[in-house]
């Protein structure tokens, strides 16, 4: 899987991938992450990227020439998807993200400042996500959450990929709790199901735990699983 990141600020994308899991997959050829800085696009001298709006009002809008070139300078795979991130978007999920897992390449455009020249818009013809209904300074927080969910339905990314598997929303439900060493701390014991070695047992548990914790927390996801 290859992500093109399209960035004014390519060391936030490169410092966070280059830690953890994102660093393994990254090293183990799981996956690849570009980025690419519509400044070095830009034909202005002093590599500028925004302007005033037209209709006047507060803040900057990126411009279309220094994105939409920077785009076009990107090699596309046949199996490819162009996401925008921004508050305007369909609201990611894991569904979503296992969708996206299938393809070979995703190119993610992360905004900032008041936003984009809707002409950017009209030329891509992007996807628009979004990660919730709130505001961030730029695109690159979420394209970097994107870039950790979906590169974890990747097989090689995780060392165990039913890691994956029984995370959260995976199969509608809130993941049940987990439990390490010690049995006891602070007087709180561990389930005694969960260390009788009983498979059967221990699933069922769990599965009750999740429904229990999803009722109790995520009532939309309770309605959603259950109808």
């Amino acid at each position: 899987m290859k992500f093109d990141v399209l960035t004014l600020f390519p060391e936030m994308i490169e410092n966070c991938c280059s830690h953890s899991i994102l660093k393994r997959a990254c090293q183990n050829k799981v996956i690849k992450i570009n980025t690419i800085n519509p400044r070095d696009f830009t034909h202005d001298k002093h590599k500028k990227v925004d302007d005033k709006p037209f209709g006047g009002g507060a803040g900057m809008v990126l411009m279309a020439q220094p994105f939409v070139d920077a785009y076009e300078s990107i090699e596309k795979e046949k199996n490819s998807i162009t996401v925008m991130l921004t508050p305007q978007g369909k609201v990611f999920d894991d569904k979503m993200s296992n969708e996206f897992a299938k393809y070979d390449q995703i190119i993610l455009i992360c905004g900032h400042y008041e936003g984009f020249d809707e002409r950017i818009r009209e030329i891509i013809k992007p996807q628009e996500i979004s990660i919730g209904d709130f505001v961030l300074t730029g695109g690159e927080l979420p394209a970097l959450c994107l870039i950790d969910s979906i590169s974890r339905k990747i097989e090689g990314t995780l060392g165990k990929q039913e890691s994956a598997e029984f995370d959260s929303f995976s199969n509608g439900l809130l993941e049940y709790p987990q439990y390490t060493k010690p049995r006891n701390f602070k007087g709180l014991e561990v389930p005694e199901v969960l260390l009788n070695g009983n498979h059967s047992q221990i699933e069922k548990f769990r599965h009750e735990q999740s429904i229990k914790r999803t009722k109790a927390k995520r009532k939309d996801l309770w309605d959603k699983y259950s109808n």
